[in-house]
């Protein structure tokens, strides 16, 4: 989805994947996996995220996510997980002796992007530019609204 901002237009969307330490299933039940995903929904909207998707497996989560350009990716996952797992471990104090060390992320993610178009079409708009400003050129119309 096209968002308009002041000064920016953007069409983000980010598929972020990340696993509990040791893969662990900590989100064994259907009660601890819909906490979880109250709790990445609001974490998400405190970073200013928006969730398309989400989804959180036994042992690991699927969002798909867009945010502003002006936000840092590694960032944004950073304070996903950061957050998420402070707020988990107060409400499920018990699961921190699940995971040696009391993380209840892995230290890595997946995150790809995806749009509406794919790579070949941008490649070919992009290869395109060359050859459809010098027949603008040619025409005298090159640097002008034609």
């Amino acid at each position: 989805m096209i968002i308009h901002e002041e000064g920016y237009v953007y069409n983000f969307n980010y598929h972020l994947v990340f696993v509990t330490k040791y893969r662990q299933k900590i989100f064994d039940t259907k009660e601890k996996a819909e906490t979880m995903k109250s709790i990445l929904r609001r974490q998400a909207e405190i970073s200013d995220v928006t969730v398309n998707e989400l989804e959180v497996m036994p042992d690991h989560v699927h969002m798909l996510i867009s945010f502003k350009p002006k936000y840092a990716a590694s960032n944004i996952v950073k304070n996903i997980k950061g957050a998420s797992a402070r707020i988990w471990f107060k409400k499920y104090p018990e699961t921190k002796a699940l995971l040696w060390g009391g993380h209840l992320w892995s230290p890595s993610y997946y995150m790809g992007t995806l749009g509406e178009m794919s790579k070949e079409v941008v490649e070919n708009y992009i290869a395109s530019q060359y050859t459809e400003a010098m027949k603008r050129q040619l025409k005298g119309y090159y640097g002008k609204n034609k």
